[in-house]
């Protein structure tokens, strides 16, 4: 009997450790540093912190990104973050995460490692010699005349802490965030879409650095303290050619219904074209202000198109991604696929020819009641920029109250 009783307890107890082998590994529920490989001596850090199984949040500076899309299979989990058509595919170790951060329509990869525990963005051994809190005038490749472009750096530094973006005529860089350490500036955002570090050595006055994009492109840039350096109007970069004073379009939306400003529901009323992709974060920042904007005047002889020039390989892949855009964020409006296969700003203003050019993604173009177009506006002004995103609303709103009122 003794012997009958030891060779059911060990048949249990070898039942158990099977079931116990069996069952999947999840992310542990915590902080951890996330690194993305540049090259082999450098990483864009960001941090996130797992809620639950299934959900996790992505730190930059103010901004905090939701991710509920966390899925498993064997020994690896599968991390979607919300809107962008990109995700990390990752073994679980005994540390934390090892993989890659993946775009399949553009065919890249970079790896991927995360740390469980560790909650510092980057790590600091100095004192920070000077404070970079300010504006500075920033050029982005300034020795290369066909890529040379002027940028806004706004920044707050706390001790070693800074934070702020870098504005440019076409958008903002986010929310980066980072430190000095010494004379040594980091930033580094990671928003599901881009990657993004900054590093610099800086004077008093000077920034002297590079721009690193994932692990597939890099630019150096320069800067020096202007604290009234403003960037061009974003209202006169993009134009309508000369003969034009309106703009035409026929393109279907996500259920493969044509539309275009003709249709019955357009007119007599104020509309805006937001030229977009969504796999653009600018346009994404852009999209969450105009569906909150659009759900309280839609009943105010007042519409949106939205115009998707996606990168995506297959028609029907670029239809899915803008439906999951508008579920994720509620929009209201449609969505129309104007291109898909490219990103190309060239193709996009082939679609749009009575434009001069597609200068960014997004721009917004402002029709009035009679289909006259009263205004364009290149780019977009993020919650990242502050004060200038306040600025941006207040400017958006009058504007188009009074066009309203005509």
């Amino acid at each position: 009997m003794r012997y009958f009783i030891l060779f059911a307890l060990t048949i249990l107890v070898s039942c158990k450790s099977e079931k116990e082998e069996q069952q999947p590994k999840t992310l542990q529920i915590g902080s951890y540093q996330a690194l993305l490989k540049v090259n082999d001596s450098l990483d864009i850090p960001f941090i996130f912190e797992v809620l639950s199984s299934n959900k996790l949040q992505i730190f930059n500076a103010e901004e905090v990104i939701e991710v509920d899309e966390v899925t498993y299979k064997n020994d690896s989990v599968f991390i979607k973050p919300p809107v962008f058509d990109s995700y990390i595919a990752a073994k679980l170790t005994e540390t934390g995460l090892e993989g890659n951060y993946i775009k399949d329509d553009l065919n890249r990869s970079v790896p991927f490692t995360a740390i469980y525990g560790k909650t510092k963005r980057f790590e600091t051994s100095n004192k920070a010699e000077t404070n970079v809190s300010g504006i500075w005038e920033t050029t982005f490749s300034p020795n290369y005349d066909e890529d040379r472009y002027i940028a806004k750096g706004i920044f707050k530094q706390d001790n070693n802490k800074v934070t702020g973006t870098f504005r440019t005529t076409t958008g903002d860089y986010r929310f980066l965030e980072g430190i000095l350490d010494g004379n040594q500036l980091k930033l580094s955002a990671f928003d599901g879409s881009h990657a993004f570090l900054f590093t610099a050595t800086v004077t008093d006055s000077t920034m002297q650095g590079m721009f690193y994009s994932g692990n597939h492109f890099k630019e150096p840039f320069k800067a020096k303290r202007n604290e009234a350096f403003e960037l061009p109007d974003a209202n006169n970069l993009t134009f309508l050619k000369e003969g034009f004073d309106k703009v035409s379009f026929s393109f279907p939306d996500e259920n493969g219904n044509m539309i275009s400003l003709d249709d019955v529901r357009f007119k007599n009323k104020v509309v805006l074209v937001q030229i977009m992709g969504t796999w653009c974060p600018n346009c994404l920042d852009e999209s969450k202000y105009l569906a909150n904007y659009y759900k309280n005047n839609k009943n105010q002889d007042f519409e949106i198109i939205g115009l998707a020039f996606e990168y995506t390989k297959t028609e029907d892949k670029a239809y899915e991604n803008i439906k999951r855009l508008k579920s994720r964020i509620d929009i209201e409006y449609p969505i129309l696929l104007a291109q898909y296969g490219s990103s190309s700003k060239v193709s996009a203003q082939e679609k749009l020819p009575m434009l001069n050019h597609v200068l960014s993604y997004p721009t917004t173009i402002f029709i009035d009641r009679t289909g006259i177009v009263r205004k364009i506006h290149t780019g977009f002004n993020g919650p990242a920029t502050g004060d200038k995103y306040t600025e941006f609303t207040n400017e958006f709103e009058s504007f188009v109250s009074g066009l309203m009122e005509e």
